[in-house]
């Protein structure tokens, strides 16, 4: 997605022309830039919030492939206290700073864990604290605001948001006094095109250098300016009640990394463990039978609707019979076939006869045996309840466990993303005829 071109405090338009991290410099000797994202165990709203799953991915995630892939910064760390999010931290290519007892408390501010940090990493110049709770951060984002430290020379640099609201003063009901406008005229209330609102911050990120922060103890002093986001990628997540919403506001802003959009045109899905719950059933009478979700049936009648074919694996040391595979391909109307004990070999046998390369494909598969088919494929997912050692490898895990709808969430996911990339495909088209 194209970056919006935003003003800032006294200064025009940012300039063209980035430097990389590796290429800072200042007073002839290279800066250390570095990220930082805060995210103690102990959150008090959503218990282990910071890797929650959010659109398929932990929270935390999603800011820290912005900060990977924006490739300004020396180094990317998380600083924690909880070992759970240390791992998830290094699954995504961060550092970790374990931060100490004395910071860690309820009553500890970012700026004494950012202190410590610093003074516990000399080498580092320039501080981006991006907060975990901003999902729809994007890599220009950081780029143009460090720019204003690198190029232009503040101090300090943080993100705002523009908005639109009239605020009134607050006041006690038993004190008799009566509230009052702070920041418009009731007797002639402007309209909203005719007011450029108010800068709020945005809580996104907030950049600043060592010196300011030794010196004055705060992220924001010195020669000081704003960043300003469009609302849209303004998401911060406090509360249960934002996350729904967050995961919508996600899938359409989002940053979904530097790989282009694929529209993959074929899906593959185990079916022992995805589209049924890993069990069969036997009847007294010794038939054998499986349990599939309506759900899940529809999510692929809805991928194959749209172009991408869809066939179901079976492992040679799964226990489902061939009168059950037969019977699940005629209820869902697509192959089912029967894979060897090396999985990755028949898949790749299968996208040679359909002339077709893993950016094309999508993989659903929920343990080790699909571990390298989620790996490769361009979209993968596994259901909730898979072991670790899959959803590790997954780019996506879904809400719902096998075999109750996690075929259904993940046929949306591909279908979202078929159409972002065309919207975009669309939008790179017209832009070229114009430009």
């Amino acid at each position: 997605m194209a970056a919006k071109k935003r003003s800032h405090a006294g200064m025009g338009d940012v300039q063209d022309g980035f430097l990389p991290a590796s290429k800072q410099v200042r007073d002839g000797e290279r800066r250390h830039i570095a990220a930082l994202i805060l995210a103690r165990g102990g959150s008090k709203g959503i218990p282990l919030k910071n890797i929650k799953m959010l659109a398929g991915v932990p929270l935390i995630g999603w800011v820290l492939r912005v900060a990977v892939d924006s490739d300004v910064f020396d180094s990317v760390w998380v600083s924690t206290d909880h070992d759970e999010i240390e791992r998830v931290a290094k699954a995504w290519g961060a550092k970790v700073h374990r931060r100490s007892p004395e910071v860690s408390r309820d009553s500890s501010s970012s700026v004494d864990t950012i202190k410590e940090f610093i003074r516990l990493n000399p080498e580092v110049d320039v501080v981006c604290h991006i907060q975990a709770t901003s999902p729809c951060l994007h890599p220009f984002h950081v780029k143009e605001a460090l720019e204003m430290i690198t190029l232009h020379g503040f101090d300090s640099v943080f993100a705002v948001v523009r908005r639109h609201q009239f605020r009134w003063k607050e006041v006690k009901r038993e004190s008799g006094e009566m509230t009052k406008p702070l920041n418009m005229d009731p007797t002639n209330r402007p309209r909203r095109q005719d007011w450029d609102g108010e800068l709020c911050e945005n809580g996104s990120f907030y950049f600043c250098t060592k010196e300011l922060l030794e010196t004055q103890g705060c992220l924001q002093g010195g020669k000081v300016a704003y960043y300003e986001m469009l609302p849209e990628y303004s998401v911060d997540i406090d509360v249960d009640i934002d996350w729904p919403v967050a995961e919508q506001r996600i899938l359409r802003f989002g940053y979904f990394g530097k790989q282009k959009l694929e529209v993959v045109q074929l899906m593959l899905c185990n079916m022992s463990g995805c589209l049924t719950d890993g069990r069969i059933y036997i009847s007294a009478s010794g038939e054998e039978m499986l349990s599939i979700s309506t759900r899940d049936t529809m999510g692929i009648h809805m991928l194959m609707k749209e172009g991408v074919k869809v066939v179901l694996l079976v492992s040679s040391e799964d226990p489902i019979t061939k009168v059950l595979c037969d019977k699940v391909a005629q209820r869902t109307g697509c192959q089912v076939l029967q894979m060897g004990a090396e999985v990755l070999g028949d898949v790749e046998e299968l996208m040679e006869e359909m002339k077709l390369d893993w950016k094309d494909v999508a993989y659903m598969g929920n343990d080790e045996p699909d571990v390298l088919c989620l790996n490769l494929a361009a979209l993968s997912a596994v259901p909730r309840d898979a072991p670790a050692v899959a959803v590790n490898a997954a780019k996506y895990t879904c809400r719902s466990p096998g075999g109750m709808g996690a075929v259904r969430e993940f046929a949306e996911y591909i279908l979202l993303l078929k159409k972002k990339a065309k919207s975009q495909m669309e939008q790179d088209r017209i832009n070229r005829q114009h430009f």
